[in-house]
């Protein structure tokens, strides 16, 4: 168990599209010349702001401001158990289902592209993989997903387990 009393608050929406052949799992990829994550991959979201009364009103507000999606597209299932990051964020994932048709105005500062996966391919385990690297001194251990040219780790793989886990797990 993680003891999250000093991580900074910050929430996600995992938006997950309809209406297509196979639901699938919208992304960005973060912009290169940003301080935090460049290049990585990302669902849309962030910290929480004193306006924001729940991480729902987060993930929607991120959501809106980096890739223009309205809210009203969005149809909100729960989340997902909190995700606590190493960089001192406790991540709330607010799953929701998106329903076509939606455009995406991209904040050009934050998000270089918004692309979709399918969700079969997080749902696959042959596509999990584990990777450790040297951070501080310490072996750290983290989740990858690869798609393509697109490399999924860190936080963003964490918590598409977590979703994995939740649809996978036999009904007890």
């Amino acid at each position: 168990m993680v003891d999250g009393s000093n991580h900074r608050p910050a929430a996600v929406l995992v938006p997950l599209v309809l209406g297509r052949d196979d639901p699938a799992i919208l992304l960005t990829r973060r912009t290169d010349h940003l301080h935090h994550h460049p290049g990585q991959i990302s669902f849309p979201g962030g910290r929480v702001e004193a306006q924001d009364s729940t991480p729902v009103d987060t993930a929607l507000r991120e959501t809106e401001e980096e890739i223009g999606l309205d809210r009203r597209h969005v149809e909100l299932l729960g989340a997902l158990p909190d995700y606590y990051t190493g960089t001192g964020f406790r991540v709330t994932p607010v799953v929701g289902l998106v329903h076509p048709p939606f455009e995406l105005h991209l904040d050009a500062f934050e998000v270089a592209e918004a692309f979709e996966v399918p969700l079969k391919h997080f749902l696959d385990p042959a596509n999990h993989q584990r990777h450790s690297l040297m951070h501080e001194g310490r072996e750290r251990q983290f989740h990858a997903m690869p798609y393509k040219d697109y490399f999924i780790w860190g936080a963003t793989a964490g918590i598409l387990m977590s979703l994995y886990r939740l649809l996978r797990e036999p009904e007890r």
